[in-house]
């Protein structure tokens, strides 16, 4: 099984069988791209299509937030973070060790120096969102009664916590996002439901949603199949090895399944995959929970993101979504549901007329870089191998950019975005 050199002016592949491993919104969108470039695509997926975190995330097409998770002071403030067992930030402790080299290169990459650049090429990403997406929600089919873009509304409890936003703010202006300050009366003009404790907010106006995450990737998967994509239940764990490079997928059922190409794109999981594929990776998780309820006589219009309580609020179809927060506690151990219950409380204490009575938790992994930039590349290892996974809070926001640049690596076309940022052997 010796490796060779990758040669970098060549496609992938004489071939056209692709396989993305991975059913998840960037998987589909992958899939969706590789097709219209005339490849005979299979996804692989152990299990039901959207099934992971795109079932249950918050719903926002954020492109707005191009700075990273970790800012300026982010430093200072982690200690505090971590004692409060609620609070936007936390860990299982037994998972600390493990998490240990993430969490360092999550802290070397607050410096503003590199938030700076993070943020550039983030944002590199975000101005194609809309581009990209418009004409795959129009060929599967979907449009407005799926997707909106209205806007999202941050709050805030102070004018003091608005002016400690400020730099963050700035950052993003400064990278192309229009966002724009509103004052209480406007606050309150907009969502009059909404406690009224907010003295200011800001307007991020290009930021859309959708109206149940599960519905698009399953549309677009329907859209993936009617196309002639095919799809196999299949639990990856090792590849067989031809002339120098992967060929087939080992499953556990002892399945061998062949390709000329090969992306994975599977989360959270792509970790383990990318290291027996030659390239070791800094990917860990950041588990997500949220609470879902019933509208009831609650009105909610748009997002709502209140920055003091690190939580968001999305209406959605089947209800308000009450989300947010940080776990970091790896892919094994059970969940916490007392997060999601703090995190509605807050909610309450945006919104007071939440009503929890028919209200659902979920709990999801977030797949996260610690300079929260996600991998879409090739390998430096095989000419037919591609990664891309890795997009933290951004994965629904950036599926259908990433599967337009990832065809446009797998085909040798020029990509439209320097790619050099988001290579898998940057750390």
């Amino acid at each position: 099984m010796t490796n060779t050199k990758p040669d970098t002016n060549t496609p992938a592949s004489d071939g056209k069988k692709a396989v993305v491993i991975g059913a998840g919104i960037v998987g589909v969108n992958v899939g969706l791209a590789l097709l219209k470039k005339g490849y005979d695509v299979t996804i692989l997926d152990r299990g039901e299509p959207g099934r992971g975190t795109s079932f249950g995330n918050a719903g926002g097409i954020a492109v707005s937030e191009c700075a990273p998770i970790a800012m300026p002071g982010t430093l200072l403030n982690v200690p505090g973070w971590l004692m409060d067992p609620y609070g936007p930030l936390s860990i299982r402790w037994t998972y600390l060790p493990k998490m240990m080299p993430w969490l360092l290169r999550f802290i070397a990459a607050s410096s503003k120096s590199r938030v700076e650049q993070i943020s550039t090429e983030l944002a590199a990403i975000l101005n194609r969102v809309w581009e990209d997406y418009e004409p795959v929600i129009a060929e599967a089919g979907l449009n407005d009664a799926v997707f909106k873009k209205e806007g999202a509304l941050g709050v805030y409890r102070s004018e003091k916590t608005r002016r400690d936003a400020e730099y963050g703010i700035d950052l993003r202006r400064r990278k192309g996002i229009k966002i724009r300050d509103i004052t209480r009366d406007e606050i309150m003009d907009l969502e009059p439901d909404l406690a009224p404790i907010f003295p200011c907010g800001v307007i991020e106006e290009d930021w859309g949603r959708v109206l149940d995450p599960f519905k698009i990737v399953t549309g677009l998967y329907k859209h993936f199949i009617e196309r002639g994509g095919k799809f196999q239940t299949a639990d990856v764990t090792d590849f067989v090895y031809r002339d120098g490079q992967p060929r087939a997928a080992m499953t556990t059922s002892g399945d061998q399944i062949t390709f000329d190409t090969l992306v994975v794109a599977c989360g959270a999981w792509s970790k383990t995959l990318a290291k027996r594929l030659g390239s070791p990776v800094p990917l860990d998780t950041e588990r997500g929970y949220n609470t879902t309820v019933p509208y009831h006589d609650v009105k909610l219009s748009r997002t709502i993101i209140s920055a003091d309580d690190s939580i968001i609020l999305t209406p959605m179809e089947m209800g308000i979504r009450v989300g947010g927060a940080v776990e970091l506690g790896g892919l094994i151990a059970p969940p916490n549901y007392d997060r999601a219950k703090a995190l509605f409380a807050k909610g309450k204490e945006v919104l007071p007329k939440l009503n929890a009575e028919g209200g659902t938790e979920w709990m999801g992994f977030r797949p996260s870089m610690p300079d929260s930039k996600p991998v879409i590349s090739k390998s430096p290892k095989h000419r037919n191998v591609f990664f891309s996974f890795g997009h933290g809070h951004l994965g629904l926001t950036m599926g259908a950019t990433t599967g337009r640049l990832i065809s446009d690596l797998v085909t040798g076309s020029q990509t439209p975005i320097d790619m050099t940022p988001y290579r898998i052997n940057r750390f």
